[in-house]
């Protein structure tokens, strides 16, 4: 009865779900039912359409529009001019979606315009035309900014790739090393006959990229031998080195002298050749030169089976810290030297590397010329001739992408085959000063006028202290000390105690100091390899020196 039954609540149509669309909706009376529709009936059944636009606040037909009034439709429903959602007067939304706002206006990296589209159906809804993302046309149809941007960072990427201190297929200037290094692999290993090799040269002169050419050339000539191959960097201390390469032959690892003899026997026991090559051999050296000697030793016993070699910095190794070997019947190890790169030989490795790149050079020639001449004048480090380049295509590539931002569009299509901007002597220049320090930027005063500052400091602090403590040798602590003293004084930045062993380890390579590590950096022995007055002389820096030298220690 309709006097027993709840007062029914008006019903608020939301936005229904596409699966209430589909319910069945109840028969049809044949009569007007005085109590209204059932309430289940009027949320899930769908609305009936007019005939007609329907007005917002008119109540559709079968609906109560005596006590309830049809909320409009919500934007996803609505259709045509009435979806406030779908015009470009409503809220902003991404620039690649404002089609008609674009129209007459380039963006710097979006589409390009183009005529309003035209509905591939009928339909298809004005929602999808106004949202949907224009698709470009290839790269003809792009800006003439968008396609500058792209042709030079492709070209600058490329570069960059190509300058990376990686392996190459073919090392310039090195070919001399390259047969040797494969020569004795193949009379040792190939041959049976155990023996070691000692290769030194200063840092960046290609020892291990010769190496492992030459280990990927000579893959199937070794495929019967086990070849170990370890960093003495990634040891802690120099007596690990015997585990390290216990495992790696899969021997059970121990430490101290047991895991030693076990390793010893392994290797003077019935089975293939053993190629061990130690990178940094320099890191294991200790006060009694124990752990080199030892593995030195190895090949020259009885049965063995070992074919050892060695990279280092320091080419006085054997000599100075080895000389018990020389007095043994087989002699000590075969040597081979590393010179550093000339500035011919820096030149066309990196014309090599950069004639990779398609299209015109990035880098310009009397760049390119000056980088080789002043690396080659430090240290002949071709890793950091390719760094040095890589860097100034990195600053040259930063300038083209801020003005590529900021620069306002010229009109028309003059930059449709934009030439890209080259590396220039400037970048080349500004990137070795912060690499080397400033005077070496400067240059220009003669062959020894090469010594960048930090070294400069350096070496009249070592000067000046083997002066007061009347000694050739000093610690590396001791050194590091005075010349941090004679940095404040002279108001400049001082490196670290790290930082001063690269210095001193370069300065070594050079063959003006001489370097005996120890277990503790600090207490390394650090000694002059020519005279004082010479020095002086090489620094040719006479107003610096003269007054580090007047002021003295205090």
């Amino acid at each position: 009865m309709a006097s027993s039954s709840p007062q029914r609540q008006p019903t608020i149509g939301f936005p229904r779900r596409r699966s209430a669309r589909h319910l069945a909706a109840p028969p049809a009376k044949s009569g007007p039912d005085p109590a209204g529709p059932d309430p289940a009936t009027l949320r899930l059944s769908p609305r009936p359409r007019a005939s007609g636009p329907a007005e917002p606040g008119r109540a559709a037909p079968g609906t109560r529009s005596a006590r309830t009034k049809a909320l409009p439709l919500s934007p996803r429903k609505r259709l045509g001019d009435d979806n406030l959602c779908n015009v470009p007067r409503t809220l902003p939304c991404s620039p690649a979606k404002r089609s008609k706002e674009n129209q007459g206006r380039r963006l710097l990296f979006g589409d390009p315009p183009a005529s309003p589209e035209k509905p591939s159906s009928p339909g298809l809804s004005p929602r999808r035309r106004g949202q949907e993302t224009p698709r470009s046309s290839g790269l003809g149809g792009q800006p003439a900014r968008t396609r500058l941007f792209r042709q030079e960072g492709t070209c600058y990427q490329q570069a960059k790739r190509v300058l990376h201190a990686a392996v190459p297929d073919r090392l310039h200037a090195r070919e001399r090393e390259t047969g040797v290094i494969r020569q004795f692999l193949r009379e040792h290993v190939c041959g049976r006959r155990p023996g070691s090799l000692y290769v030194s040269g200063p840092p960046g002169t290609g020892k291990t990229a010769c190496l492992s050419r030459v280990l990927l050339d000579c893959k199937d000539e070794l495929a019967g031998s086990k070849t170990v191959v370890l960093n003495c960097m990634s040891l802690s201390s120099p007596q690990g080195v015997f585990p390290a390469v216990a495992q790696q032959l899969g021997l059970p690892a121990a430490a101290g002298r047991e895991g030693m003899r076990r390793l010893e026997k392994q290797l003077t026991a019935q089975g293939p050749m053993v190629l061990l090559v130690l990178d940094e051999l320099d890191q294991l050296e200790s006060k009694e030169q124990d752990v080199l000697y030892t593995l030195f030793e190895w090949p020259q016993l009885p049965g063995s089976r070992l074919v050892l070699v060695g990279l280092a910095n320091a080419l006085d190794l054997t000599d100075r810290g080895l000389a018990r070997l020389g007095a043994r019947p087989a002699g000590g190890p075969r040597l081979l030297h590393f010179p550093p790169y000339s500035r011919e030989q820096l030149a066309a490795i990196l014309q090599e590397r950069l004639g990779q790149v398609a299209g015109d050079p990035v880098l310009d020639a009397a760049a390119l010329q000056f980088c080789a001449r002043k690396v080659s004048a430090v240290s002949g480090d071709a890793r950091k001739a390719l760094d040095v380049c890589r860097r100034a295509v990195e600053v040259v590539e930063l300038e083209v992408r801020s003005q590529s931002l900021l620069k306002p569009l010229p009109g028309g299509d003059s930059l449709a085959s934009p030439v890209p901007k080259r590396v220039g002597l400037l970048h080349v220049s500004r990137v070795i000063s912060e690499v080397f320090g400033e005077r070496l930027a400067a240059g220009g005063r003669g062959a020894r006028d090469t010594f960048p500052l930090q070294q400069k400091l350096l070496l009249c602090s070592l000067l000046l202290l083997a002066q007061r403590l009347r000694a050739r040798e000093v610690t590396l602590g001791k050194l590091h000390d005075a010349y941090s003293q004679v940095c404040r004084r002279q108001q400049l930045p001082a490196v670290s105690q790290a930082e001063c062993l690269s210095l001193v380890t370069l300065l070594e390579s050079h063959g003006i100091l001489e370097l005996k590590r120890a277990k503790e950096a600090r207490l390394a022995k650090v000694s002059l390899k020519m005279e004082a007055a010479a020095v002086e002389h090489a620094l040719q820096d006479a107003a610096l020196v003269g007054s580090i030298l007047a002021q003295g220690l205090r």
